[in-house]
């Protein structure tokens, strides 16, 4: 088996060092580098769901996924197009509905931020915009029910923005745990990773 750490839109995959600190060493670990995936792409969300698809069929089965964010978005996508290789999925301040005037929103402030306000993060301004433009119509409301596999859906108890999603998710899905992080905002593996990781542990290990 092989658990994956994929990474929100505004992060890295050396987002997840603190919370991976905290897991046990011996796991098969992959963190893929979103950015990566979709160089000499063009810039969709489409493009980096079927490259990140790609690389999944090298790793070994089953998959445990966890992500956050965007990353969440595809994981959960991942484990609806290929639920026979998925064991367990870990979704933190998910959507499975992209909400338009959020989206739109977003772009606004992407617009008017300097270009390096985007030095730390996977993608460029560019790129950040083409990706969250192109992730407008996504919905995969009629499908959740479909997800058997054991689910945890995490959220930080400041992410206002997430929890609706956060609760019709767990409320959906047949097998699904939800879990409030305190004190934590929308980047729940930076802001609180040692909780992070005890939920992670709990949900992957302790079971």
């Amino acid at each position: 088996m092989t658990y994956v750490f994929i990474h929100g839109l505004g992060q890295t995959s050396s987002s997840w060092d603190k919370v991976i600190t905290h897991l046990p060493t011996d796991i098969p670990i992959y963190r893929p580098s979103l950015s990566d995936m979709v160089k000499g792409k063009q810039m969709t969300y489409q493009n980096l769901y079927n490259t990140f698809e790609s690389e999944c069929t090298y790793m070994k089965m089953p998959l445990h996924l966890c992500g956050i964010s965007l990353g969440a978005i595809l994981a959960l996508q991942y484990t609806l197009y290929n639920p026979q290789k998925v064991a367990s999925v870990i979704l933190i301040a998910p959507q499975y509905k992209m909400p338009r005037l959020l989206l739109r929103l977003q772009n606004i402030m992407f617009h008017a931020l300097p270009q390096r306000a985007f030095r730390s993060t996977a993608f460029s301004k560019r790129d950040t915009i083409a990706l969250t433009t192109s992730m407008k119509e996504i919905d995969f409301t009629a499908l959740l029910k479909k997800i058997t596999c054991p689910a945890f859906i995490v959220c930080g108890q400041k992410d206002r923005a997430n929890q609706n999603a956060a609760r019709n998710l767990a409320n959906t899905m047949p097998n699904a745990t939800l879990c409030f992080v305190e004190g934590a905002g929308h980047e729940v593996n930076i802001e609180a990773p040692i909780a992070l990781a005890y939920l992670i542990k709990d949900a992957w290990f302790y079971a």
